[in-house]
């Protein structure tokens, strides 16, 4: 544009001058207008020319400029379809992936019940490993769990062979299974019952080593819970034989020798029934 406004005032400015030559020279009206005329010519065929060379440039121009906005229409169109299709790809791979998730969530849940059921059938399996528990004892009666109750009451206060405890819980009206089973679960050491039982005898009465340890094999207990008994409860034999005369002599009357020969009857050793013997005077 300013080379337009040049060339238009060049234009006014040759006009001016060529009006002014012809208002002062009007003798070399002729020679002057064919110079002027020439000169405009000239003048004016410069102009455009240059007015044309000035419009190739602004065409060019133009259409550079054109070109360069539509690279750039052309950029932001494609820049937004990117992002657009960028958006719409997020979009689906967040769609897809919750509806990966959702079938992931249904065999994740479906999966433990796939682990569960064998976890069922293993635990159905070692039932075989449960068949010791078939040899287990039998489940306790009541009339055992009684019997053996009664069992240790008697113990309590008095002592008693295996086989007398059996006997005196049958009398009780125990069957012999409960009774046996009462007694083999009493807890009670057969050889202390057999010394206790020595020791209840000697204190309401006298006995020889002997005669006690046959009053304990008579009680049921063994021979060797009856030797042990007597063996450790303590008596003083000889003491036992005065015991033993005077006993006699308090419900009847004997003669010397005669009370010795009843004394070794019970057990005792000549030596023990002479020393009883005399310890009551006789």
């Amino acid at each position: 544009m300013k080379k337009i406004l040049l060339l238009m005032m060049l234009l006014s400015i040759s006009c001016w001058s060529i009006t002014g030559c012809a208002s002062e020279e009007p003798a070399n009206a002729s020679g002057s207008d064919l110079t002027s005329t020439s000169t405009v010519s000239m003048t004016s065929s410069s102009v455009s020319s240059d007015t044309d060379t000035t419009s190739e440039k602004e065409s060019s121009a133009d259409e550079t400029e054109s070109t360069t906005s539509s690279k750039k229409d052309n950029e932001t169109s494609a820049s937004a379809s990117s992002q657009t299709s960028t958006s719409g790809e997020n979009k689906t791979g967040k769609n897809g992936s919750s509806s990966s998730n959702k079938p992931q969530s249904s065999t994740s849940s479906k999966a433990p019940a796939a682990t569960k059921k064998p976890s069922s059938s293993s635990s159905s399996k070692p039932s075989a490993t449960k068949k010791p528990s078939a040899t287990k004892k039998p489940s306790v009666t009541t009339g055992q769990k009684n019997a053996l109750q009664q069992a240790k009451n008697y113990l309590q206060y008095m002592a008693f062979s295996r086989d007398g405890l059996v006997d005196q819980l049958e009398f009780e009206g125990y069957s012999h299974t409960e009774a046996v089973y009462a007694v083999d679960h009493c807890g009670a050491d057969w050889n202390e019952q057999a010394l206790q039982k020595a020791k209840d005898y000697l204190e309401y009465s006298a006995f020889s080593y002997s005669g006690l340890q046959e009053q304990l094999e008579f009680e049921e207990f063994t021979s060797d819970q009856a030797k042990y008994g007597v063996d450790n409860c303590g008596a003083d034999w000889k003491e036992q034989a005065v015991k033993k005369a005077e006993q006699y002599l308090s419900v009847m009357s004997f003669s010397r020798d005669g009370l010795i020969g009843q004394l070794e009857f019970e057990g005792f050793t000549h030596e023990q029934a002479v020393y009883g013997v005399e310890q009551n005077g006789l």
